[in-house]
């Protein structure tokens, strides 16, 4: 047996990455966390290309995925301390004042934009701005004028209507907090289709929520209207039941019946197990759109 020494050391292990919010109801990031015993709700310190940011543990450190991409992911530098808190508590009143600032500048020049918040890193190097705008807007004046102000390096970023809304908070026409500021941290797409799969009235201001665009809960019952449907045959399609021969006229979802205008005149509610022939698929390509 050979003495001489082994010449392939054993691979590094891939490190874990645990899932860091930056706010509440923020979206996730997945952050290195090299050694760290972490459990969720804990608050880290977070290095990021911005600067050092605070946030809050949402998924314990675990292993990653052989395809995630681990060069590009922040690091958890450790935990927070008391020390931390503290300059975050002083990170919140610069911010306030950066606000009150940052709106007395737009008002001063007649901008067309409207600021929506303002985030410092912890260490108070570095502020960004979000605003609203209807278009481009130049303000390379007000960030002069904010940098040297403030004496930190100013960052400006337009956002739209929904990051507006998760931002500001509020209540919805359901009565509760936004589904976007409470729990949400990503939007999703949502279409008028949605809508019109389960038959509510494609009135605008019924469907528009505090932001102004389609309500997000619109897409939380989508999939299962969409596999109810699935089973009933279409508006327009001939069909035959115990209860007579005749065209769909409408289907009823939830209760999964369809309303049967029957060829000797009236119309009546079927159920599926009223039907005799084999129901068609909704994506069969030989039904009407």
């Amino acid at each position: 047996m050979s003495n001489e020494p082994d010449n392939f050391a054993p691979a590094d292990p891939s490190p874990a990455i645990a899932a860091v919010s930056l706010e509440r109801a923020g979206h996730l990031f997945n952050c290195i966390a090299r050694g760290l015993d972490l459990h969720r709700g804990d608050r880290v310190l977070v290095e990021l290309e911005s600067g050092t940011r605070m946030g809050t543990v949402e998924v314990p450190p675990h292993e990653p995925a052989a395809t995630l991409d681990l060069s590009e992911l922040p690091t958890i530098l450790r935990l927070a301390t008391e020390r931390d808190f503290d300059a975050e508590d002083e990170s919140l009143a610069r911010q306030q004042q950066a606000e009150r600032l940052c709106v007395a500048r737009i008002n001063e020049r007649g901008l067309p934009m409207k600021l929506v918040t303002v985030n410092y890193t912890l260490d108070g190097r570095k502020a960004t701005f979000y605003f609203i705008a209807e278009n481009r807007v130049d303000f390379r004046d007000l960030v002069r004028d904010l940098a040297g102000t403030l004496r930190v390096r100013v960052e400006m970023k337009q956002i739209g209507a929904r990051d507006e809304a998760k931002a500001v908070g509020g209540l919805g026409p359901c009565g509760r907090e936004l589904c976007c500021s409470s729990f949400l941290r990503d939007f999703d797409a949502v279409t008028v289709r949605m809508a019109r799969d389960q038959g509510l009235a494609l009135n605008p201001s019924r469907l528009a929520g505090m932001c102004g665009r389609l309500k997000c809960c619109l897409k939380y019952e989508y999939a299962t209207y969409a596999e109810l449907k699935r089973a009933l045959p279409n508006p327009g399609k001939r069909v035959e039941s115990v209860k007579g021969n005749g065209k769909v006229m409408r289907q009823n979802i939830l209760k999964q019946t369809i309303d049967l205008q029957l060829d000797e005149g009236g119309i009546v509610e079927v159920s599926l197990s009223d039907l005799v022939l084999a129901r068609d698929r909704v994506d069969d390509p030989a039904d009407p759109a």
